[in-house]
């Protein structure tokens, strides 16, 4: 059990984390590639996407546990323990892969997202401008470019403070800079960011509620679900 806990807990946190990106980089498409959007992100290609993220955290995570899971009491020294430590390379490997990748991946995406929208929407502003319509319309505008920078700074922050403290000791190249209530805390908060995320994207976008709804209420199951219109 404690090595099926650490194998679970580590293949769910890193498809968590590539599920992000694939949703930026969705994001991205659609933002600036409006046009050709629904050739590039089709149901087909989205499920390949996701099949592929959990494929991959799985394998990868498999590997960097493969010592622990052949022996998952080699770092126990009390009855009923649950211990897993990882050595410098192994540390310093899963942070790239983890955390510096997907978060480097995930604000150039989200910052080009956001570059685009405010142009447009001052594109649409002055428009708007020369047929004498500007005030309502403006406002409209001024609300999405906060919206837009207001999830995107929210998803970026929560990240950062998510993996940060779980990550310092590979950052400064020591095993152990925690005591064992602080490195516990950490190892929750590390985990938790698979939980906070979909209550960002709810907040921010309706249709993501109307999904979670969905599967929430099992309506997903419905054979007529198919077609339910989310936008």
């Amino acid at each position: 059990m404690c090595g099926f806990f650490n194998l679970m807990s580590y293949i769910i946190t890193s498809a968590s984390v590539g599920n992000m990106v694939l949703i930026s980089a969705d994001r991205y498409v659609a933002i600036c590639d409006p046009l050709r959007y629904l050739n590039k992100v089709t149901q087909g290609k989205a499920k390949i996407c996701v099949c592929l993220c959990w494929a991959c955290s799985m394998l990868y995570n498999g590997v960097i546990l493969k010592e622990f899971l052949k022996n998952p009491d080699m770092y126990n020294f009390c009855y009923g323990e649950c211990v897993i430590l990882f050595d410098y390379i192994t540390q310093a490997f899963d942070l790239f892969f983890t955390f510096l990748s997907p978060i480097t991946v995930i604000i150039v995406l989200y910052m080009r997202v956001f570059v685009v929208a405010v142009s447009q929407a001052r594109a649409m502003r002055s428009h708007i401008a020369a047929i004498s319509q500007q005030g309502s319309v403006s406002v409209s505008a001024r609300k999405s470019e906060r919206k837009a920078a207001t999830a995107i700074g929210l998803v970026v922050i929560v990240f950062l403070i998510s993996f940060c403290p779980f990550y310092v000791p590979a950052f400064a190249g020591h095993k152990s800079l925690y005591s064992r209530e602080v490195f516990t805390f950490s190892v929750w908060l590390f985990f938790f960011n698979s939980c906070l995320n979909p209550i960002i994207y709810a907040f921010f976008y309706p249709w993501f509620r109307k999904c979670i709804k969905q599967i929430v209420t099992l309506q997903i199951l419905e054979p007529q679900s198919c077609g339910t219109d989310i936008l």
